[in-house]
């Protein structure tokens, strides 16, 4: 009992810190960071509580929230999320979830930014050469969850993050750390989770081997072989801590209905590239089949209000799951979020 007590403690206190920081910070760091990809959101349920999802148990797409949700799955899962980004850029996330025991879990992930081929242009030809060249950003990770005890659970992801452009690629390797604690008080979860703590990205590749002429007025100079120099960039670090409730449900809740749930969330998220944000989630869900969702974000310039619906289908001896989300960013429009799972 006195372990549970100081782990309640270092929750709260770190919640209230995340909190209080997020609506009083002043530093912006914006376009300080590489791999910018990684803070684009995984699943349409996420994104439709706005991402306040950091406590919210059964969710297939917790290896990108918090590798330690994946103890609350107990059939192994399957599950895929398309995000129709600004300018045709294309983010696709995958996950595999297998339950290992009671008590543990092992995950699967995979996350690929994709868009259309850009025509090269130089300064002789600022209207484009005729060749075009393509951009990709790749992270393939591996996630443990296990839950040390009935109260508390533990997650780690470990991955490699790539990105390309051209002809040049960066590459390194990150880890996650996550934790999920129940609280016996109406269902009260607290959730904590440290993303993307790893190396940096430098880009290599052969068109950074260029000719260089010491003397360009003599015609008899030879050129010699050069190299440039790239700078390394360091990745978006965040740490995310979150409270979440189930309001009305058939456990011991405030309310207790066996055909409705309704339940509330809020994230704080502090990003080393900028400020910190607080984050808004709400889930209605009826007979656990038919789910209505939206989100809101404090302390954002665009991306703002969020929305989402969600179908569970259950089947003999498997479930599936469709969900979709809609997320405005102002004078940048819309972005759409498809995602689907299925548990065996």
């Amino acid at each position: 009992m006195k372990t549970y007590r100081h782990i309640c403690i270092i929750f709260l206190v770190l919640f209230l810190v995340i909190s209080f920081s997020s609506v009083n910070a002043a530093t912006n760091k914006n376009g300080t960071v590489a791999a910018q990809f990684l803070k684009i959101g995984a699943g349409a349920r996420a994104m439709g509580m706005a991402g306040a999802v950091v406590a919210i148990p059964e969710d297939p797409y917790a290896l990108y929230w918090n590798p330690a949700i994946i103890t609350t799955i107990h059939r192994p899962t399957l599950s895929g999320s398309h995000t129709q980004w600004f300018a045709d850029i294309r983010h696709e996330f995958f996950s595999f979830i297998l339950p290992v025991n009671n008590s543990s879990a092992v995950g699967f992930q995979v996350i690929i930014l994709t868009m259309d081929d850009m025509e090269i242009t130089t300064v002789d030809q600022p209207h484009g050469t005729g060749e075009f060249f393509g951009a990709s950003d790749l992270a393939i990770g591996a996630s443990y969850g296990i839950r040390v005890t009935d109260f508390f659970a533990l997650g780690f992801t470990g991955k490699y993050i790539q990105q390309s452009i051209y002809n040049e690629n960066a590459g390194t390797f990150a880890l996650d750390i996550g934790s999920i604690l129940n609280v016996p008080f109406y269902g009260l979860r607290l959730g904590m989770n440290f993303s993307n703590f790893g190396g940096k990205l430098q880009l290599d590749g052969r068109d950074l081997t260029r000719e260089f002429d010491l003397n360009p007025n003599n015609t008899l100079n030879v050129g010699v072989e050069s190299r440039l120099k790239t700078e390394p960039w360091e990745l978006p670090v965040n740490f995310r801590v979150g409270v979440s409730m189930d309001m009305v449900g058939d456990q011991q809740n405030f309310f207790n209905s066996e055909m409705n749930r309704f339940t509330l969330s809020i994230d704080g998220n502090h990003p080393t590239d900028g400020d910190e944000f607080l984050a808004f989630g709400a889930e209605y869900a009826f007979r656990d089949i038919l789910m209505l969702r939206g989100g809101y974000r404090l302390n954002r310039d665009v991306e703002k209000l969020f929305y989402g619906i969600g179908l569970n289908v259950p089947m003999t001896g498997a479930g599936f799951t469709f969900d979709y989300a809609l997320a405005s960013f102002d004078e940048l429009d819309y972005i759409h979020i498809f995602s689907g799972s299925i548990s065996f």
